[in-house]
């Protein structure tokens, strides 16, 4: 009994352990200077989400320089009281859905760097974190879409034109072929 008891222990715990977290989040998201951009994250989890969920949004600038908190929840959201992100990131997840998502206002160049998303739902203490790449771009202004359009068109124009001239040249040379052979077959 004393051994069957331990392998049960043994499993039970592994099952507990395995019991985590897990975070989904995007890969990669762009946005344009000066626009909002929410960053989605969501959860799932073995257990039923508790009063002790809590979750910490953080961010890493591209220069790798140090970490830096963008959010807090537990039981409700916490926003960062100074900092970069104080007064540019809101709440807009639903627990209850297993969204815990952010919004962040006014993107600026600077903002370009790693989130990180963290999840824990007591029992489910361990898991993944999620890791979201920003990258800010700024605008193309409409003179300049305007002129890529005009040169990818002309460009097109340009290659068809070239196409139809070389076939018409071969059907004009495979016409004046079969003349000449027609000629030589009729002497």
């Amino acid at each position: 009994w004393l051994r069957a008891a331990l392998v049960l222990g043994a499993q039970l715990r592994a099952l507990w352990l395995a019991a985590a977290v897990e975070v989904h989040t995007a890969k990669e998201v762009v946005a344009v200077n000066g626009t909002n951009q929410r960053l989605k994250c969501t959860f799932s989890s073995s257990s039923p989400v508790s009063q002790q969920l809590s979750v910490s949004w953080n961010f890493q600038p591209e220069d790798l320089s140090a970490h830096e908190p963008v959010f807090y929840y537990l039981k409700e959201p916490y926003q960062p009281p100074s900092g970069r992100f104080k007064d540019r990131v809101t709440w807009d997840g639903n627990i209850e859905r297993h969204d815990v998502s952010i919004m962040v206002w006014n993107l600026k160049p600077s903002d370009n760097g790693t989130f990180t998303c963290q999840v824990t739902n007591w029992p489910d203490v361990y898991g993944t974190i999620g890791e979201v790449r920003l990258r800010v771009v700024q605008k193309v202004s409409f003179s300049e879409i305007h002129f890529l359009a005009v040169a990818i068109g002309s460009a097109s124009g340009l290659m068809i034109i070239v196409v139809t001239a070389v076939i018409i040249c071969r059907q004009h040379r495979r016409k004046a072929r079969d003349r000449r052979m027609e000629a030589a077959d009729s002497e």
